[in-house]
């Protein structure tokens, strides 16, 4: 008995879907590991805090401008497991909101298709080494943190800070290699944001002590939420002032102000 084989062809109809939206998204990755160790401590969090509220770079509405401290950051899609989990990091151009609707939950590289622009890491004892590079990565470990950083997202600029030592560095991607930057006076210039990072001495979260914040074209320091506040209500109390003082000054001279 002979039997006949019919050959079935199957045509593409549709173009295939976009990797966008085939690859896991924000929503399909863990945000956080409860077994991870070097959960933040105050610092950490006073730091990061006093980072965001100073950044301020003028070519970017503050909603068009992703800033994220300890947010998982996803940056390999051949293996989709692997994160790195920043101290701080910005990604201008990005909206604040995931499709600007909702809190982030990670920063997922293969759906947004922006790496971030600066990267700041907070030394600890624990991850000093690994955050310098000094660390060698191992075969059957995911990539160290300077090697994502460097060779696998290649971002622009990277800076470390100690708080042991008060000693702020700072790295600039040359030709896929970091390359330590001379730092005069403690502060670093982005002309790609017009804004730079400098060390600053002064009270945070009533702490005094040398911190990390950001600077204008004209050195000056990006206020705080609470120093635009005080400088506001400064400004109020002048303007009340000088209105008060011109109302004496026409009263004094017979003439009825016209309010």
């Amino acid at each position: 008995m002979t039997i006949q084989h019919r050959s079935v062809f199957v045509r593409q109809t549709d173009p295939p879907r976009p990797a966008r939206e085939t690859l896991p998204t924000m929503y399909d990755l863990p945000s956080e590991n409860p077994e991870e160790p070097g959960m933040p401590d105050q610092f950490h969090i006073w730091q990061s805090d006093l980072l965001t509220q100073t950044f301020r770079p003028p070519d970017y509405a503050p909603d068009q401008m992703l800033i994220a401290s300890d947010l998982n950051l996803y940056y390999d899609v051949r293996h989709p497991g692997n994160y790195k989990r920043p101290d701080w990091y910005a990604v201008p151009g990005v909206p604040y909101l995931y499709e600007e609707q909702e809190p982030r939950l990670s920063y997922v590289i293969w759906q947004e298709g922006v790496v971030p622009l600066v990267v700041v890491e907070l030394l600890s004892p624990g991850t000093e080494k690994e955050d310098l590079g000094m660390t060698l990565g191992k075969s059957d470990k995911p990539p160290t943190k300077w090697e994502v950083y460097e060779q696998i997202l290649g971002i622009p600029y990277y800076a470390v800070f100690s708080r042991y030592t008060d000693k702020f560095r700072a790295f600039e991607l040359v030709a896929r290699n970091y390359r330590e930057v001379p730092l005069p006076e403690n502060r670093l210039w982005l002309p790609n944001l017009k804004l730079g990072l400098g060390l600053w001495h002064g009270r945070h979260q009533g702490l005094e002590r040398k911190w990390l914040r950001w600077y204008d074209a004209d050195k000056n320091w990006f206020p705080t939420f609470a120093e635009r506040a005080e400088q506001e209500k400064h400004r109020a109390e002048q303007e009340k002032y000088q209105k008060e003082k011109l109302l004496a000054q026409l009263k004094a001279i017979g003439v009825e102000p016209d309010l």
